[in-house]
């Protein structure tokens, strides 16, 4: 929530609510996901996906935060289909048919896209978490079924934190995927591929951390950073000393200076507002 810093000890199981951090038995639970064929060399195209951040991603805010061009896009027609043939082109495939770093990518690519389609299809809104089908306001779109792939129906949650969580085990993955939120780590200007996975998602995680949104020391002994880092802490060294191991090793320049001698207590915030150019 905006404005809003806690300490991890204080937040508890509404925090995890807020993000979706606790998965829903969801539709995905009874298929074996993590199936793959090493021998499999193929790779996906992701070419749509490409043309359409080209022309709707934002990279030179001077924020320092990826912003997107909803309302151009909403107007957009045929890019709105073109996004549609984007996921429904990922939906008509079998990702566990190929290799497992063409799947993680494909997974990264089929969650940010999909958002993408779930904001523009509501579009305007002030941020995703009031987009949601349910009875409860501002719960976001996580828990509803937005996509449907091998014939099996699944939510953003399944997606992130039923099939690339636990089956990769990466915390780069809270950098690869985006909710389409201030808050959030930024879109990459490039689809995911097997090719520049690690690339990519080290990039994110350097550019996030290293970003006041990502990581804000106020002196030695008391900083704030992401909420990620504590609704997610078990991926993260599973302690405040496991944060602060991982914020060390991307943090640059000042900050990798500062966290070097930091020896204290963290507070934690988000901004869900929707990471668009002109907030409606």
């Amino acid at each position: 929530m905006k404005g809003s810093s806690a300490r991890v000890a204080r937040w508890g199981l509404l925090g995890l609510l807020a993000l979706g951090g606790i998965s829903c038995a969801g539709p995905s639970t009874d298929v074996a996901w993590d199936a793959h064929d090493p021998a499999n060399a193929a790779r996906l195209d992701h070419g749509e996906w490409q043309a359409l951040l080209d022309a709707y991603l934002i990279t030179d805010d001077p924020s320092g935060v990826t912003l997107v061009d909803y309302a151009k896009l909403r107007a957009n027609a045929a890019d709105r289909a073109r996004l549609a043939g984007y996921i429904d082109y990922l939906q008509g495939l079998d990702p566990r048919e190929y290799a497992k770093d063409v799947q993680m990518a494909y997974w990264i690519n089929l969650y940010n896209a999909v958002t993408l389609r779930v904001v523009v299809d509501e579009y305007p809104v002030e941020s995703i978490k009031d987009i949601h089908e349910g009875l409860i306001p501002a719960t976001g779109p996580w828990r509803d079924i937005h996509a449907n792939v091998a014939g099996h129906p699944l939510t953003l949650d399944n997606i992130e934190h039923d099939i690339l969580r636990p089956i990769w085990r990466d915390a780069r993955i809270h950098y690869g995927v985006n909710c389409a939120s201030i808050g959030c780590p930024n879109l990459a200007p490039e689809p995911y591929t097997a090719e520049n996975l690690e690339r990519l998602l080290d990039q994110a995680a350097r550019d996030y951390v290293n970003h006041p949104r990502g990581v804000t020391l106020r002196d030695e002994t008391s900083g704030i950073v992401s909420s990620i880092y504590f609704w997610y802490q078990e991926d993260f060294g599973d302690s405040e000393a496991g944060v602060l191991e991982h914020l060390r090793k991307y943090a640059e320049g000042d900050l990798a200076e500062q966290l070097r001698d930091f020896d204290g207590s963290l507070d934690h915030d988000y901004d869900w507002s929707l990471n668009a150019p002109d907030v409606p």
